[in-house]
């Protein structure tokens, strides 16, 4: 988790990781659209997180956003990070489970979701 010069961590092999800064298809996954003041962007995007079951916003750094969910398979703690680059307007994303635990798609599943609650609210 975290950034470097506006850049994640890569996926490497994990097979329940998805990044909108992949570049292969396995964990490829879509930037957020979004646009607006980034004081707002990140207040919506943080609503949308707490209304997903399990999630909790750990931090807000300007434009980047961390968080974690309750994973609704296994019961363990995924882990998220959100970064809004205003001048592209999108939310790129990264999202990884902890542990060894293969989650049945749960973390493209559910950034999907956050996807279309944030899009709704903006």
């Amino acid at each position: 988790m975290g950034m470097h010069e506006g850049v994640f961590a890569t996926c490497g092999e994990s097979d329940d990781c998805v990044s909108s800064q992949a570049n292969d298809a396995k964990h490829k996954i879509a930037p957020i659209k979004a646009n607006g003041d980034p004081e707002i962007v990140m207040v919506d995007l943080g609503n949308a997180i707490d209304s997903i079951f399990g999630g909790k916003v750990l931090l807000v750094q300007d434009n980047y956003l961390r968080a974690e969910f309750k994973s609704t398979v296994m019961r363990t703690m995924d882990d998220a990070e959100f970064f809004y680059d205003q001048h592209a307007g999108v939310i790129h994303v990264h999202a990884i489970s902890r542990g060894d635990f293969f989650d049945f798609d749960g973390n493209r599943d559910r950034i999907e979701e956050l996807r279309q609650t944030f899009e709704e609210s903006q």
